[in-house]
């Protein structure tokens, strides 16, 4: 009995079970709620894409109103993670190009759908991402074949361009007069010595209400959002201007510690005030004997930058004051002005200082503004003056020039442009449908759903145009087959046609970026199986 005992168990061959509820739940989950959020903003889609009011939920209820899908995503409050993905996928593009933010989450969210039908099917989530992977590089490559190379001298496709970035906005109707201000805005501000290099910091946008976008300007020169001191009658006006940009204060020095002192004589305070002016007086002597007659001071935190005594003093020498000016504008305004800094009263000197033909004081809208124009040896930068008649035309007309400059920098960055109208994801889609079946295995299967994803952009465009979807992008997808490249929507005309004839043209940049960055997104939440939530 103890030998039958001691003899080892037969093994049996039995099948382990795992169970893949809960990540698969995890993954459906994530799926879900990143495709919420693709079809929240797919409406703002294209040029005749809806508009979203967002109001905050806080006591100052400020409103927006755009269709720019960076600036809807960013003030939504998104509580589940993926559904935040997808919010920073947008940031992402944002950062990188500029344009086609919401292209990038509708792309995401179909992407995910045909994932989630994949994964119904039995396909591993590891196999379909590694199929993303190689579908994303295929596509760039796609995308180069269709491009069309330009020059930075060529400013009527760099007109296009921006006209297309435009179309799509609330202020579309004036495309006509910001495209080419953001054109000339962004050529001026480029480096010879850095061709490749456009750096939107030498582009400052200074809004002012009052008027329509019509008014809308660009300034070879400076403009200050207020208006000139007129404490004592001082100019208002001054002409073969010398421009100082000081950070230090024109006022009584104080104590390094707070501490109070008791008067008591009245000679002790007539001598305190004598001292006050003399040192004030002092000071202003030194800045007149320079030869400056305009002061651009510095907002100051530690003492007022200016009292009223030193202000009549100014006034008296003739000098032209624009005070509290922020400590942030300080590196773009020495650069327009080509002149330094002066931090102490000791070191203003003749060659720190700028020279510009005129500064004055204009009246815009109700208030008033200053400008200085014919700036000599201007640094390269541009300002622009950004009219409307309420706060939210100018926020959505500022966003707008926001992303034609962007769209300026994409091709400076990378010369080479590709039409628009969804003509490059019809023709990734067929080409990518078309390598799929040289393939074998999941990896083809995947990469033939992926493919088919590609074509919800026309698809979105049509249906936001109130054309019928099914119909217009089976005739797009006709006329690639018979190899017209350039096909695309025309939401005008509610037709097929070469879309480059059109002039609806795009970076290739916004393209590239957008497929690269949607796939990348959709690998990372295919490949979470589990939310950990850490106290």
């Amino acid at each position: 009995m103890a030998a039958a005992a001691a003899a080892p168990a037969p093994s049996r061959k039995t099948e382990t079970y795992t169970d893949t509820k809960r990540r698969d739940d995890v993954r459906g989950a994530n799926i879900a709620a990143a495709r919420a959020v693709a079809d929240a903003v797919r409406t703002s889609l294209g040029p005749r894409g809806m508009d979203k009011m967002i109001s905050s939920g806080d006591q100052a209820q400020e409103v927006i109103i755009t269709n720019d899908g960076a600036t809807i995503l960013s003030r939504m409050a998104l509580l589940q993670p993926a559904a935040r993905m997808l919010a920073e996928l947008s940031r992402s593009q944002d950062a990188a190009a500029g344009d086609g933010t919401t292209t990038v989450v509708v792309l995401a969210g179909s992407l995910l759908r045909r994932a989630q039908s994949l994964l119904s099917a039995g396909a591993h989530p590891t196999a379909a991402a590694d199929a993303l992977h190689r579908l994303a590089a295929r596509a760039v490559e796609i995308l180069h074949g269709m491009a069309i190379p330009i020059e930075l001298s060529d400013r009527e496709s760099l007109v296009k361009s921006a006209s297309t970035a435009l179309n799509s906005k609330v202020v579309s109707q004036y495309s006509t007069l910001l495209s080419p201000l953001a054109v000339d805005a962004a050529l001026s501000v480029v480096d010879p010595a850095h061709p490749d290099l456009l750096d939107l910091r030498d582009i400052r946008i200074v809004r002012k209400l009052g008027g329509t976008v019509d008014d809308t300007e660009l300034v070879r020169g400076l403009i200050f959002d207020k208006k000139a001191s007129h404490a004592a009658g001082g100019p208002t006006r001054v002409e073969n201007a010398k421009i100082a940009v000081i950070q230090f204060q024109i006022s009584p020095p104080k104590t390094d510690i707070e501490q109070s002192v008791i008067v008591s004589d009245y000679a002790h305070m007539d001598r305190i005030l004598r001292e006050e002016r003399n040192y004030i007086l002092g000071m202003v002597k030194k800045i007149k004997a320079a030869g400056c007659n305009v002061l651009l001071i510095q907002k100051s935190i530690l003492r007022d930058a200016v009292t009223d005594l030193s202000l009549h003093y100014l006034a008296k020498a003739r000098i032209l004051v624009v005070k509290d000016v922020e400590r942030d504008e300080i590196e773009f305004i020495t650069k327009a002005l080509n002149c330094l800094p002066i931090a102490n009263i000791e070191h203003f000197r003749t060659d720190k200082l700028g020279y510009a033909d005129l500064v004055e004081e204009v009246s815009v809208g109700e208030g008033k503004i200053v400008k200085i124009t014919g700036i000599r040896d201007m640094g390269r930068t541009a300002t622009v003056l950004v009219r409307g008649s309420n706060q939210l035309v100018i926020d959505e007309a500022e966003r707008s020039l926001h992303d034609a400059l962007c769209v300026i920098r994409c091709l400076v960055n990378k010369r080479f442009l590709i039409a628009g109208g969804g003509a490059p994801e019809i023709e990734m889609s067929m080409q990518l449908a078309t390598w799929a079946k040289e393939l074998q295995g999941m990896e083809s299967y995947c990469i033939k759903e992926f493919a088919e994803a590609l074509e919800v952009i026309p698809y979105t465009l049509a249906e936001n145009a109130g054309l019928n979807p099914i119909s217009i992008v089976t005739e797009l997808r006709n006329r690639h087959v018979r190899g017209e490249k350039n096909a695309g929507i025309n939401v005008r005309k509610g037709q097929i046609t070469n879309i480059l004839e059109e002039n609806v043209v795009q970076p290739l940049l916004v393209s590239a970026s957008a497929i690269m960055l949607a796939c990348e997104c959709v690998r990372m939440i295919l490949k979470i199986d589990d939310i950990v939530t850490v106290r």
